[in-house]
């Protein structure tokens, strides 16, 4: 009897070694690519650590108060740049954001000095700052609705928004600054917590919430798959005009919460306060990683973009260079961005397409 004839040799596929060094070398440019904005942070503190060294004998980094005044000058522009985060991966643009802020910080002022006569110090200021944040989320949902439901481009809506927002901050205002007078609005604007800052501790705080709302809930999940398709997140069964009217009031009450500090800051609300934020908050957002034409970005991400535009601009006045150099740095690290998120698409095109 004869035996069988033998099993022929499992088939082991091979990949050539040129092609995996290719593969290995493209994820290792993306992964750069995704890291460029903790990049340029520690390339930058790197440069004025050395340049204060070599000028002035001393450490840049390692001050308390350098740190601590970067930190605090990080916060207004990073908190619009949190909610512009969630419209920039939704594939949108929230261009009224930065006098949104100035309205809340009038509305806050205002409040504030109106109740605390009969309310007291704490209770006005609790109350105060929910009205003003509640206060931005109606021009949030004005957004919400232009771009949702009226199909207006959101370039275009919240552009007509940032002039109407303007308009009634300056008429509530009446043309100048609302003084506070509150000293808890003042001890939260400028007190400290064991050496830190009030208000670093409650942007943190709120920072963290918003980093676990993108990237650990369901809208979170939506925001990103609207984003990278959203006729394909149409069809998954997510209702795209709901969660886009909720993703621009979120970016209206951020700008409120930057309003509130703003004006605790500074005892005083103003119209234009978060009027030269807004090109920051959206440079903050794009050196982070996120991508202008959606589905992609991290909070921590634009966390790391805030903090590279507050070292160049405390950087630049802590060197004594003239301030203007402060707009001419920012342009540059933003043009860089973009061209480092066109190569990372092409690389990814050019995978998918293998």
């Amino acid at each position: 009897m004869t035996s069988p004839p033998a099993a022929p040799p499992a088939y082991t596929p091979h990949v050539a070694p040129q092609a995996d060094h290719a593969d290995k070398a493209r994820t290792f440019m993306q992964r750069v690519a995704d890291l460029r904005a903790w990049l340029f942070l520690a390339f930058l503190i790197l440069g004025f650590e050395v340049w204060s060294r070599i000028s002035f004998g001393g450490t840049f980094l390692f001050n308390p108060f350098n740190i601590q005044s970067i930190a605090v000058f990080a916060v207004a522009p990073l908190l619009l740049a949190t909610g512009q985060t969630f419209v920039i991966i939704s594939g949108g643009i929230d261009l009224s954001l930065g006098f949104i802020m100035g309205l809340a910080a009038v509305v806050a002022a205002h409040v504030i000095n109106w109740l605390t006569p009969g309310m007291g110090f704490l209770p006005a200021v609790l109350l105060g700052a929910v009205v003003a944040v509640a206060v931005a989320a109606i021009p949030g949902f004005i957004n919400g609705l232009l771009v949702a439901f009226l199909k207006v481009p959101p370039f275009i809506g919240t552009l007509g928004m940032f002039g109407v927002a303007r308009g009634v901050a300056f008429l509530l205002a009446g043309g100048t600054t609302v003084p506070v007078k509150n000293e808890v609005f003042a001890a939260l604007g400028n007190g400290k917590f064991h050496g830190v800052p009030y208000i670093i501790i409650v942007t943190a705080v709120f920072v963290l919430l918003m980093h676990y709302l993108l990237g650990q809930t369901r809208f979170g999940q939506h925001n990103y798959a609207i984003g990278a398709n959203a006729q394909a997140a149409r069809r998954a069964g997510i209702n795209l005009k709901w969660h886009l009217l909720r993703l621009y009031i979120l970016s209206g009450m951020c700008a409120g919460l930057a309003g509130v500090l703003y004006a605790a800051r500074f005892s005083a609300g103003a119209a234009q306060a978060g009027e030269p934020l807004l090109l920051d908050a959206v440079a903050a957002v794009v050196i982070g990683g996120a991508s202008l034409f959606g589905g992609s970005g991290t909070i921590l991400g634009t966390v790391a973009g805030a903090f590279v535009i507050a070292v160049i601009q405390y950087g630049l006045v802590f060197i004594n260079v003239e301030p203007f150099w402060q707009f001419i740095s920012v342009g540059v690290v933003i043009i860089i961005s973009v061209l480092i998120d066109q190569a990372q698409r092409r690389f990814s095109g050019g995978r998918q397409s293998e």
